[in-house]
C-alpha cells in the first residue's frame, strides 16, 4: 500500500508518498480501507516536531480516517466486512489502509458521504465539547467563537445555536470568511485583523462581555478575548495557532469570577461512552441537514505537501480532505 511519511521533521517538503506493507488486525482489531482522511493543524505540528506528545520518527500522520471494514480481527464482534465507519487514531491516517480498534469504530449513517463524515471526529468533537462539556454553555448566553470561518469554528457555530446561545458572535480575517460565518449563523462578527476588534465585540453585546469565548490563537488574542469576558465568563483554550504562548497572572481573573480552561481532545477519547454518544450525535445532526460541515476542499493523497501548506497559509475555508 501507499503511505506519506517523514523520516525528519520540517515544512511540507518532508512529506513523501513511499510503499508499505499492508496491515494485519490483531486482536480487536479491523483493517479499513481508506476512503477519506481528515487534514488537521495537528498533523503540521506532528511534521513540525512540535506537538504537544512526542512525535516520534519515521511517522505517517494522520488521525482521522473513515472508510470500509476490509478485514476483522479475532474476538471483533461490534462490527463486519463492508461496514462504512469513521474513526479516530493515533496515526498513519495519510495512508490506502489503517488499522483501528474495534470499539472506536462508529457506522456512518446513510446519506453522508466518507469526505463528510471524516469531517468530524477532530474538529466536530472538538466543537462540540469545547462548548459543552468545557464551556457549559447555558441557554441565552453570548459566545464568542474565533476563526468562525476554519474548521471548528464553522462548527461551533451551528452547534453553539443548536445549544441554545443567545447571541454568537464569531471572528474572522476577510470579508468572505466573515459572511461564510453570518451564513452559518452568527448573530455577529467580527475582523480580529482590524486594532479594535475587542471593543467591537463588547459593542455587540451591548458593553456586557461574553459568557463563553472559544480560543485557539494564543498571544494577545488570549488577552484581548479575557478583556472581553462579563462575569463568570469561561475562556476555553484549545490551541496555539500563533505559536506565541500567552503569559496570565492567575490573579488578574478574581474579580470577574472568571475562568479559563483548558481542552486537549486525546482525554475526552479516554472516555468511550462520552466520546461515541457524542459522535452519534454529531453524524445524526449532518445526517438531518441540521449540521452544515464547510469542505475546503477533496485532494488525492500524493498532494498532502501541497495541502499542508495550504491549510498553514490560512488559504482556505473549512476542512481539507484526502484521498487515496
Amino acid at each position: 500500500m501507499k503511505a506519506i511519511q517523514f523520516e525528519e521533521y520540517g515544512g511540507p517538503e518532508v512529506l513523501e508518498m513511499k510503499e508499505f506493507t499492508k496491515p494485519q488486525p490483531d486482536e480487536g482489531e479491523v483493517v479499513l480501507k481508506v476512503e477519506a482522511i481528515g487534514v488537521n493543524y495537528a498533523d503540521t505540528a506532528r511534521r513540525e516536531g512540535a506537538y504537544v506528545v512526542p512525535t516520534p520518527l519515521p511517522f505517517i500522520p494522520g488521525a482521522e480516517v473513515a472508510g470500509v471494514v476490509e478485514e476483522v480481527g479475532a474476538d471483533v464482534t461490534t462490527v463486519n466486512k463492508g461496514d462504512r465507519v469513521v474513526t479516530l487514531i493515533e496515526k498513519g491516517g495519510y495512508a490506502e489502509y489503517v488499522t483501528a480498534n474495534a470499539h472506536t469504530l462508529i457506522s456512518i449513517p446513510e446519506g453522508v458521504a466518507s469526505e463528510t463524515a471524516v469531517a468530524l471526529p477532530l474538529q466536530g468533537l472538538t466543537a462540540y465539547h469545547i462548548i459543552t462539556t468545557m464551556g457549559h454553555l447555558e441557554k441565552g448566553e453570548t459566545i464568542l467563537v474565533h476563526a468562525g470561518a476554519g474548521g471548528v469554528g464553522s462548527l461551533a457555530i451551528q452547534l453553539a445555536n443548536h445549544f441554545g446561545a443567545g447571541m454568537v458572535i464569531a471572528t474572522a480575517s476577510t470579508e468572505e470568511k466573515l459572511q461564510l460565518a453570518k451564513d452559518l449563523g452568527a448573530d455577529a462578527v467580527v475582523n480580529y485583523t482590524e486594532s479594535n476588534w475587542r471593543e467591537q465585540v463588547l459593542e455587540a453585546t451591548g458593553g456586557k462581555g461574553v459568557d463563553v469565548a472559544l480560543e485557539m490563537a494564543g498571544g494577545d488574542v488570549f488577552h484581548e478575548t479575557v478583556k472581553c469576558m462579563r462575569s463568570f465568563g469561561r475562556v476555553v483554550v484549545y490551541g496555539v495557532a500563533s505559536g506565541e504562548p500567552a503569559l496570565m497572572y492567575p490573579s488578574g481573573l478574581m474579580n470577574r469570577n472568571l475562568s479559563v480552561i483548558g481542552f486537549f481532545l486525546p482525554q475526552i477519547m479516554k472516555r468511550r461512552e462520552l466520546l461515541m454518544s457524542s459522535m452519534k450525535e454529531l453524524l445524526m445532526l449532518t445526517q438531518s441537514g441540521d449540521l452544515k460541515l464547510t469542505i475546503g476542499g477533496v485532494y488525492p493523497l500524493s498532494e498532502a505537501a501541497n495541502v499542508h501548506e495550504l491549510l498553514q497559509g490560512r488559504k482556505t475555508k473549512g476542512k481539507l480532505v484526502l484521498v487515496p
